[in-house]
């Protein structure tokens, strides 16, 4: 085989990067709109901010008293027997509630209560960062 042309054993990685990279641009796109949450105008509070948990238990309840759980809607004589559904494993679990600033007191303790009536332990309430006044 005189005049013919060696091999070329390399790989070419261009098409892999390329790849790659657009992979993660549609992630850092589509990751802030992962997260899971509802609506709330959250009361402000100067507070320092709990070390960070894998998958915190979230509870939400919206201005016109609507429950949530996670992203499922849930009655408030309801919460308790959804609760009820949670493996005993994760019970252990930080339960994060996060009201808005417009429900009244009475039924945030009523979430409060059905949280720990079921042998949820680890509650906290979510408030928003308060906003310092500008100093000049």
């Amino acid at each position: 085989m005189r005049g013919s042309i060696p091999l070329n054993s390399e790989i070419n990685v261009t098409p892999f990067v390329d790849v790659m990279l657009v992979l993660l641009v549609i992630f850092i796109v589509a990751a802030p709109m992962m997260t899971v949450g509802v609506p709330l105008d959250l009361p402000r509070a100067s507070l320092q901010e709990l070390p960070p948990e894998d998958h915190p238990i979230e509870v939400f309840i919206k201005a016109d008293g609507a429950i949530h759980l996670g992203e499922r809607p849930v009655a408030i004589d309801a919460l308790a027997s959804e609760l009820l559904l949670v493996p005993m494993e994760q019970r252990s679990q930080r339960v994060r509630v996060r009201a808005d600033r417009e429900v009244p007191y009475e039924q945030v303790m009523a979430v409060i209560e059905a949280l720990s009536g079921n042998g949820f332990s680890r509650l906290g309430l979510a408030a928003a960062p308060r906003q310092e006044a500008a100093k000049p």
